[in-house]
């Protein structure tokens, strides 16, 4: 916060400054300042700060003079110091030179001020040396403990040198002030001269000597209207005359000055005309001691440069050719401000051989300096290959805030170009440094586009390299552009390459970005993709192998055992007899076929434990509801009844236990069944289990009442007391024959009750027929039969009642009748009353069988009448005339 609060307090007072002098100047129609930053020319009247052009965005420096800065002065004198001013800013306006500076916008006056717009400006010479005068306070970060290198005071001066030599010989124009207040450091670290407020233009006419007017030094006038004492040439006292050959003086003292301890001139004058004439006989006898300060190769030519006799001064061309310049960092700087004068055949050479030169030079000079030249070059493309490692390796010295600010521009276009294909293949090799350096947003739109490119072109070794970087940052990828733009074409390119390292490292690619992808997305993407390789080669069958292994292990991904059971083992167990696999490589292979079997095994068995769990879960339950009477003795079990046991095909089985009704429906399986799906069944196991607990509802019949009979003996009463009575003699006894005849007439009876279909207890045409011991069977016929039973019924099917009838003729019951079914069936009720009947109206013959005689005896005429009440619509019959039924109609109606 307290750096915002900062930044807020230096923006909103800049804007306060600028509201009180720019407005109404014309140069803000065009040009927008931001930041007050330096100041420069004579006294550092000028205001220097930063902007931009508002039409193209083109950064700038806006130069103000504020006139209430001249209000300590006289009118005259402050007239005088403004024309000073406009005459300096209207020659620099005229100049056009690689060491002067550039003007963009020429001179604008208000009431309030005067402005200019030139190239983007660091500071001035003064400023880095420590002159803060008409500064912002505090001092500017970019400023503070600012130091210059000895490769850019040496690159500088010879600059300085350059443009003299250029007003002095091609302009005839001397600059008369040449100081660190003249000296601007443009944002490149170039060094531009300024401050034309003192320059004196050649007056001979073309093709003549050059001749430049003198005027002396005048003491009544303010220091600000004259050039700077420290800095003038002894001849302008000693001789009254002026030459070329005194800024070369000027030149000289402004060496010692950057060199000296606190940067001050050599003579100190601050403005004493009198201490200048003192300091001019002096340098007569210019000690070298006082020099000592100064480089030592340049140390005996600033002496020669302030010599006191203009003539054994060197000139600039001179300067220039010392042996103080031929250094390799300052030919290098030289070469690049000269670069578009040579071919490209001589820029390769000088690119191939700069990244030496780089590692030794200051950062800041490869970031001001050289890095500016070598992106104007980025336009040329076949020079493209030559100049990108040497930029990428002034990135590798940069900080993350120095990369993005000054180097990232410069690449975004680069990484459009597609030809040569060597620019691909060098942002391969650096894409760790650029991945470290780029922030995410910039990764997304500008990186990650030219890796797809990558994937898409045809030479190999930048597939490789992508293939290996990728993963670097693939946290970085949104899952979209991972799932629809990037495995798509990684999957396309190890499908199509010619090249087994390509398809290699496509696998490997893909083993390590897993972790950086779902489960599901690795199940739909990945594995279905791995059977499709068409290479069968050890190195591509391993990739596979460690893919299904990290995807099988890895925490968060996994393979269902579906999908290893019907997709994974059918694609790996032919692998296994590979003829190319070493010993390693198969046991790695057999390791991995046996850890899927062994999951597939595992949870799949698990699984079917907890379904027959729920099936035994539900038998139980449906034993609990439906009881049962099984007491049949089971078919023992032969050696080939065992073979097939436990094999799940029992139920299919024929056995001679009767199946069981299920009372439920199957259970699904547990895992798939719904919440409803529970509920449901739920509800109807409570449903049928109350059920079970309550009594059997039975169908009431209409009862005839029955017709009006003679009072007839109480056969039921005298057939139970007869039996009785047999039952209590002796075996022995009883007549083998009769003994004979029950038991026929019983397994008749029982074949005859074992046909009639099973139903539920009750009679629909009589009274309901109940099986409880001691209950009351109503009989069908007229409803005159009422026999209690003793203990002899027994229901070992549902509710089935038996009925221990025997022989009729006062014959012993030896024999209990059972498994009849249930009586819920019209016919069954019909054959229990039949039985019921033969035994009441009927004996069999002494020595015959019923079962003969019923079948056997057919031309006997019996008498029905006793099942007329079975017909339907019995009560109407007996009132109406219809016709009886036949013997075989009735045989009919009981088969």
């Amino acid at each position: 916060m307290e750096v915002f609060n900062k930044f807020y307090s230096s923006v909103s007072s800049t804007v306060s400054q600028l509201s009180g002098v720019l407005p109404g100047n014309p140069v803000t129609r065009e040009f927008e300042a931001t930041q007050y930053i330096a100041s420069a020319g004579p006294g550092l009247l000028w205001k220097v700060y930063t902007g931009y052009k508002k039409s193209t965005k083109q950064e700038a420096s806006i130069f103000v003079f504020e006139k209430k800065q001249l209000d300590r002065w006289s009118k005259a004198d402050r007239d005088i110091m403004l024309d000073i001013l406009k005459r300096g800013i209207l020659q620099l306006t005229k100049l056009r030179h690689p060491q002067i500076l550039t003007v963009q916008h020429s001179l604008e006056e208000s009431r309030e001020s005067l402005a200019f717009a030139t190239e983007p400006v660091f500071a001035s010479l003064a400023n880095i040396l420590g002159n803060t005068d008409n500064m912002p306070q505090p001092t500017p970060s970019h400023l503070v403990n600012y130091k210059l290198y000895e490769v850019e005071i040496k690159y500088g001066l010879m600059q300085i040198a350059e443009g003299l030599a250029f007003l002095h010989n091609d302009v005839k124009l001397l600059h008369h002030n040449i100081s660190p207040e003249s000296i601007v450091v443009n944002q490149q670290g170039a060094w531009k001269i300024f401050g034309f407020d003192f320059c004196i233009a050649n007056q001979s006419p073309t093709g003549q000597a050059p001749f430049w007017p003198f005027n002396e030094y005048c003491q009544a006038m303010p220091a600000l209207t004259q050039s700077s004492l420290d800095y003038l040439a002894p001849e302008y006292i000693l001789s009254a005359t002026h030459s070329p050959a005194s800024d070369i003086f000027s030149l000289g003292m402004l060496v010692y000055t950057i060199h000296s301890t606190g940067h001050q001139p050599l003579g100190n004058i601050s403005g004493d005309y009198s201490k200048f004439r003192r300091f001019v006989n002096e340098l007569r006898n210019l000690p070298t001691s006082k020099l000592l300060c100064v480089a030592e190769g340049l140390r005996e030519y600033v002496k020669l440069m302030l010599n006191v006799t203009p003539e054994l001064r060197p000139d600039p061309h001179q300067l220039l050719k010392i042996s103080y310049f031929e250094d390799v960092g300052v030919k290098t700087l030289n070469y690049l401000d000269s670069l578009f004068q040579w071919d490209n055949l001589q820029k390769s050479q000088f690119y191939k051989g700069l990244p030496q030169i780089i590692q030794k030079m200051p950062h800041r000079i490869c970031i001001y300096r050289i890095l500016p030249c070598l992106a104007k070059e980025f336009v040329n493309p076949p020079m493209v290959p030559f100049i990108l490692p040497n930029v990428l390796l002034i990135a590798e010295n940069s900080t993350k805030e120095e990369f993005i600010k000054y180097i990232l521009p410069v690449l975004k276009p680069v990484m459009l170009i597609q030809e040569p294909i060597q620019i691909l293949l060098i942002f391969m090799q650096k894409m760790e440094l650029l991945l470290k350096l780029t922030p995410g947003e910039e990764v997304k739109t500008d990186i990650l586009p030219m890796l797809y490119r990558a994937l898409e072109s045809d030479a190999q070794q930048i597939q490789e390299l992508c293939l290996s970087v990728l993963p670097t940052f693939a946290s970085l990828i949104d899952y979209p552009a991972m799932k629809n733009a990037l495995l798509p074409r990684i999957k396309k390119l190890c499908l199509q390459t010619n090249y087994l390292s390509v398809r290699v490292n496509c696998l490997l690619c893909l083993g390590k970005l897993l972790e950086h992808l779902d489960k599901w997305l690795v199940l739909d993407e990945i594995i279905p993709f791995l059977p499709q390789i068409p290479s069968r080669e050890p190195a591509v069958l391993m990739g596979i192998l460690g893919i299904y292994k990290l995807t099988l292990s890895h925490k968060k991904l996994g393979i269902t055992k579906e999908v290893m059971a019907t997709k994974v083992l059918p694609f790996l167990i032919p692998l296994c007899v590979e003829n190319g696999l070493t010993l390693n490589q198969f046991n790695a292979l057999m390791s991995l076929v046996k850890q899927m079997l062994s999951k597939v095994e595992a949870e799949h068995r698990t699984k079917l434990e907890q379904l027959n769990s729920i099936q035994k879960e539900s038998k139980v339950m449906e034993h609990a509801l439906t009881p049962t009477s099984d007491n049949l003795v089971p078919t023992p079990q032969t050696d080939i009844d065992k073979m097939f046991s436990g094999l799940g095909i029992d139920p299919f089985a024929f056995s001679s236990k009767p199946q069981e009704k299920e009372a439920l429906p199957p259970l699904k399986d547990a895992m798939s069944l719904s919440m409803e799906d529970k509920q449901r069944l739920a509800q109807q196991q409570e449903t049928q289990r109350k059920m079970s607990r309550q009594a059997p509802t039975m169908p009431t019949a209409k009862v005839v009442p029955p017709p009006q009979l003679p009072k007839a003996v109480d056969l039921t009463s005298s057939l139970l007391q007869s039996n009785l009575t047999q039952l209590s003699k002796p075996q022995s006894s009883l007549n083998p024959n009769l003994t004979h005849n029950n038991n026929s007439y019983q397994m008749s009876t029982n074949n005859f009750m074992s046909a009639s279909p099973i139903g539920k207890v009750g009679n629909p045409i009589g009274k309901p027929v109940g099986s409880p011991v001691g209950d009351t069977i109503t009989s069908p016929i007229g409803n005159t039969l009422n026999s209690p039973i003793g203990n002899t019924m027994s229901s070992p099917i549902g509710n089935t009642m038996s009925s221990p009838i025997g022989n009729t003729m006062n014959s012993p019951v030896s024999n209990t009748m059972g498994a009849m079914g249930n009586l819920n069936s019209p016919m069954s009720s019909m054959t229990y009353g039949f039985q019921n009947h033969l035994a009441l109206t009927s004996s069999p013959p002494p020595n015959g069988n019923f079962n003969n005689k019923w079948t056997n005896q057919t031309n006997i005429k019996q008498d029905w009448s006793a099942f007329e009440s079975l017909l339907p619509n019995s009560n109407e019959n007996k009132n109406s005339n219809d016709k009886k039924f036949s013997n075989n109609e009735m045989m009919d109606l009981l088969g």
